[in-house]
Formats: C-alpha cells, structure tokens, sequence
C-alpha cells in the first residue's frame, strides 16, 4: 500500500516552538539552513527512490527559487504551507486570505502550473480558524492536510475522521482532507504521523503503529522537516518543553526516517488521494482569470 510522504519545508527557527526566542523581523538576520537540509532530504529520497510531497513555505520559496526547482524537477510535488508560518487561528481571515494568495502564486510563478494542494503552519485549521478551509477552497486548492483528529495544547481537531475523506466546509465547498495520521487506544487518539513525534517514540514503536494503520487497510501520512536532518543546527535558548519539542533525537532523525523509507512504500500525497477516489485529476495548467473568477464563486467546486 502506498502511503504519502511529506516534507513541511521551513527552516529551524521558523517554528512556533521557538517563536519565544526569534521573531518574524528576525528571521533575515538568522543563520539560514533550510536550503542545504532541503537538498540532503532530495539525495536521500533519490536514494530510496521514492516520490514526496514538499509543502514550501512562500518565505522559503522567495529565498530559494531554485531549490522549487530543483524539488519540481526530481519528480516531487509541490504544495504551499502558507507564507510566514504563523499561526492562522492568531490571523484575521483577510490576513490569512492575503498570505494564502501570496504564497500560491510565488510558488505557480516559479513552477509554471497549479499548486492545489496546502497544509496549514503548525496544523493551526482547528474549531476555532475552520473559516481558512472556506478561503482555501475560494482560492483555487483543492486538497488538504492541516487537520490533526488529537487533542493538543496548539492545534488538533479531536473527534474529526482520522483517514482521508472529502470534506464539506461551512460554506459547501469540497475539499480533499488527508488528516494527520493517528493510532487509535482505549481512550486515547495518539499522533503517529511523524515530525517530534518520530524523534520521540522508538523507531520499532513508530513502524508498528504506522504498520498498524496500513493493516487496517488505510494508507498514512508522514511528515518531517528539513532541520530534524540537522543536529548541528543553532540552539536558542527558549523554556524546557519548547528546547524538548525541537531538539529532542535530532541526531537519530536521518537514520530512522533511511529505515522507515525501507519499510513502507512511499508517493506523493495526491496520487495517495487520486488512487482512494477522494481526489479528481485536476489540470497543472495556471488558471486564467476567469476561471479564478469561477472558483471564488464556487461554480467549479464539486463533491469528490
């Protein structure tokens, strides 16, 4: 079966566990590593031979167009994670829709075609920012993978579908959701689906629960980014939970996610979608200006 693997590329200190310590007008002046860790994760996918989707951040993809590029051109897809990696529960919806729009269209300047696909900074979609899948649909996506089904103290939607599903949002568009994968216990959702949570659990836990999920007959989804390939990173001095979260195994990230690619089989997140009928194959071609006139209107958006 295959399961759908997914890079949120951003850089170290573009992650909220750190915001205490680096602010968004910081970021320029930052050690920038997110480029080299980037293309060590592309060798190592080359390696394995397998096919991953890169969800770029826009901040990212207007400082390293070639590495778009280079993703593109080594037979990955491209999706955004939003432009400035802020949480979108703390946005105004204009702001969230300005940022959205922003990053959309930095990404199809560089690639050339249609980016349908979006995963939220942090999975920040929750109960209380769900309007962000109304403007996402208005905007042109037509696949999404920001909803963790967990309870968490800065995202989750507890009690949500746990495997992929066409979504109806409060307005009536269709999207499709790939949630974040979990394992189910008595009495408690646990997150399985990778990122701090694969630096934390050991790997032989991580594969059986992953494995868990593919012998229920449903493929899962796995997520890392560039800097859990980088123990050599800058530390920045922030409060213990936040130092945990982000530095915790760093230094064992690359081997097991090297053995992980050994023993599940891998492709993109919309060919995952597309093989289980949630999905439509939708055209590459960029949209004209009618036809984005179209989709804010909601003509084009159908259910899956």
């Amino acid at each position: 079966m295959d399961n759908a693997l997914t890079i949120d590329v951003e850089d170290y200190f573009q992650v909220a566990a750190l915001a205490e310590a680096v602010k968004y007008d910081d970021w320029a002046s930052m050690e920038y590593r997110a480029e080299a860790n980037t293309d060590r994760l592309l060798g190592l996918f080359d390696n394995a031979s397998v096919k991953a989707t890169f969800f770029v951040l826009g901040w990212v993809a207007e400082r390293s167009p070639q590495l778009v590029n280079r993703i593109a051109n080594a037979g990955h897809e491209v999706a955004s994670h939003g432009y400035s990696h802020q949480l979108i529960y703390k946005q105004t919806p204009d702001v969230f829709r300005e940022e959205t729009k922003r990053s959309k269209a930095i990404l199809e300047d560089l690639l050339g075609k249609r980016v349908t696909g979006y995963r939220a900074a942090s999975y920040s979609i929750t109960n209380e920012s769900r309007w962000a899948l109304d403007i996402l649909a208005e905007e042109g996506f037509t696949w999404d993978s920001s909803i963790f089904p967990v309870h968490h103290d800065r995202y989750g939607m507890p009690g949500t579908p746990r495997w992929p599903h066409s979504l109806t949002t409060d307005k009536g568009y269709h999207l499709a959701e790939f949630p974040l994968s979990t394992l189910k216990l008595p009495g408690y959702t646990l997150p399985i689906a990778g990122g701090g949570y694969f630096r934390l659990f050991p790997y032989w836990f991580s594969r059986w629960g992953l494995g868990s999920i593919n012998r229920q007959g449903q493929p899962f989804v796995f997520y890392l980014h560039p800097w859990e390939v980088d123990p050599g990173q800058p530390r920045l001095d922030v409060k213990w939970l936040s130092r945990f979260r982000h530095y915790n195994n760093l230094d064992v990230c690359e081997e097991r996610l090297t053995h992980l690619l050994g023993h599940f089989r891998f492709t993109t997140m919309s060919e995952v979608l597309r093989s289980l009928g949630v999905l439509d194959k939708s055209s590459d071609e960029l949209p004209t200006e009618s036809s984005k006139h179209e989709v804010a209107a909601g003509a084009v958006l159908k259910p899956f």
